[in-house]
């Protein structure tokens, strides 16, 4: 994932209607603020298995990326303090979100003791480059979030054909995975991306012993370029704990066009069969309330549910109009970009 504000620039705004609160727009939809009061607050946020770990998360997560959008520390503060007391413990980061700031504003807020409440994952960037170079940025991810070890570390936005060979090179990223257990600085390790299944069944085939892989998981990733048909099954097969993303596609966009409401696509994204977990964009209070309300005493989606759901957004989902991240380079980090020689956003915006 990459900074919300890019995502603005190349999904223009619209109206949203007054049931509705999106990252971004939490103004839009205001009379969802107080959903956390409802009937359903004694109702815990489930808990699920991490994989084979032994670990427990809650079903629901908090995404760096957008926590770094917040720019008024103590809302940012507010958030994450919130977040914890409703039950989620699950707090997602990357080394290159916000240029680092995502991971101070989270480790900022997770002074005073907070860190021992929550599973802190935060993710290498190096894109292809060494070992040592992860090794410093494991370095840089520690000392801004404030703590001495992360319980998962995750290789960030393997996007390219060539990404698993890179990798998986001698002294590839997959080494400092290695170091970093060896020396207590993370508990678990995994890896992420957004383009493309095959990509991530590549990363698969080399059969290291990843503990995670996250991924986009929504009702239209069913129908197109699908992660939830052809990663998901692999991955709990070999116990390896599935982490959804992008269950409002990123930035929202099928949710302000009236193709689904949120409930229903953050309820599918969390309903997948075998996901541990669901990061979810927060930037601001009115958007957290209004997915802990989804989330408080969450029943899956039946079979039948999830079928007919995505039998609905079919026809806009098969061409893959409302899954940007997987047909463009717009999702695509900067640092990555660098890395593999494509030119920056702004010089080519697609």
């Amino acid at each position: 994932m990459t900074a919300t504000r890019t995502r603005r620039q190349f999904m223009a705004l619209t109206a949203s209607s007054a049931a509705m609160v999106l990252p971004g727009c939490a103004h839009a939809g205001s009379a969802m603020g107080g959903a956390a009061s409802s009937a359903s607050d004694h109702q815990a946020i489930p808990r699920r298995a991490l994989g084979k770990t032994g670990a427990q998360v809650s079903i629901l997560g908090i995404g760096g990326s957008h926590l770094g959008d917040v720019r008024d520390p103590s809302e940012a503060d507010r958030i994450v303090h919130e977040a914890i007391d409703s039950g989620i413990d699950f707090f997602d980061n990357a080394w290159e979100y916000h240029d680092g700031r995502s991971e101070e504003v989270l480790g900022r807020a997770l002074q005073g003791g907070k860190r021992r409440q929550v599973f802190l994952m935060t993710k290498v960037c190096t894109h292809g480059q060494k070992a040592d170079v992860a090794m410093r940025m494991l370095e840089d991810s520690l000392r801004r979030l404030g703590t001495d070890h992360l319980d998962l570390w995750q290789i960030h936005e393997c996007i390219y054909d060539n990404d698993p060979d890179l990798h998986f090179a001698a002294d590839g990223v997959t080494l400092a995975l290695d170091k970093a257990k060896q020396q207590g600085k993370t508990r678990f390790v995994g890896f992420t991306g957004h383009k493309h299944p095959a990509i991530h069944l590549k990363m698969l085939e080399h059969g290291y012993p990843f503990d995670t892989a996250q991924m986009p998981l929504n009702c239209f990733d069913a129908t197109f370029r699908s992660f939830e048909a052809n990663v998901v099954p692999r991955l709990v097969e070999r116990g390896i704990a599935p982490i959804g993303m992008k269950s409002l596609t990123g930035a929202g966009d099928p949710v302000r066009k009236g193709v689904v409401t949120v409930d229903e696509a953050l309820r599918y994204a969390m309903s997948v069969p075998g996901v541990a977990t669901t990061v979810t964009g927060v930037d601001s209070l009115d958007v957290l309330r209004q997915n802990i309300a989804i989330a408080r005493g969450f029943q899956p989606m039946s079979a039948s549910e999830r079928a007919s759901l995505r039998e609905r957004v079919r026809a806009v989902a098969a061409d893959g109009r409302h899954e940007w991240y997987k047909m463009t380079t717009h999702y695509d980090a900067k640092v990555g970009r660098g890395q593999h020689g494509y030119p920056t956003e702004q010089e080519l915006p697609l």
